[in-house]
């Protein structure tokens, strides 16, 4: 008995330095693309489309190792998924940032986060995202507000924001699932 009390502590210990887990990959890509075809297209940048993507964004472009999946139904580009996990303040998000075909964001899901609940960016605050494209105004203070006491929560996603666009557009139109790369 007490040697179960034991490891459930422990087993209390390690979770509560975890990322709390709200979606895997794979349920925020049917939730974004429910009934499309989706296909991974890995690409590796060139130094001249790393330093562009950089330029552009705005913000720090850490690899050149790009996935994205993307999304058709009935032959037509639905969307383009990207995923980015970068550091909030000393601990990790992980989030899906979806871009249409007009270059400008569809969705975005947070599907885990290890700093605590109360710097969570919420619905309603991730609601401004969509519809946004890569422009001087994707930035804090600018068209996208702050959240309150979540200053380096908003910051942290509003730059990834602007790093998956920038990197959608320098990647350009993604092939067509099914078709050569």
């Amino acid at each position: 008995m007490r040697r179960a009390a034991l490891i459930v502590l422990a087993l209390g210990a390690a979770s509560a330095t975890e990322a709390r887990v709200f979606l895997t990959q794979d349920q925020a890509l049917r939730l974004a693309f429910d009934g499309a075809v989706v296909e991974r297209q890995a690409r590796f940048l060139t130094e001249p489309q790393l330093a562009r993507a950089r330029e552009l964004a705005s913000v720090e472009v850490p690899s050149a190792l790009v996935a994205r999946y993307v999304a058709t139904a009935d032959g037509r580009l639905v969307g383009t998924a990207y995923f980015d996990t970068h550091v909030v303040r000393t601990l990790s998000e992980t989030v899906m940032i979806v871009v249409g075909s007009d270059d400008r964001i569809l969705r975005i899901e947070i599907l885990a986060f290890g700093e605590p609940e109360d710097y969570l960016p919420r619905p309603r605050w991730l609601a401004q995202f969509p519809g946004r494209a890569l422009d001087r105004d994707l930035a804090l203070k600018r068209g996208v507000d702050a959240i309150t006491g979540a200053t380096l929560s908003a910051q942290a996603l509003t730059d990834a924001t602007r790093r998956i666009l920038a990197l959608h557009r320098v990647l350009g139109e993604p092939a067509t699932p099914g078709a050569s790369p």
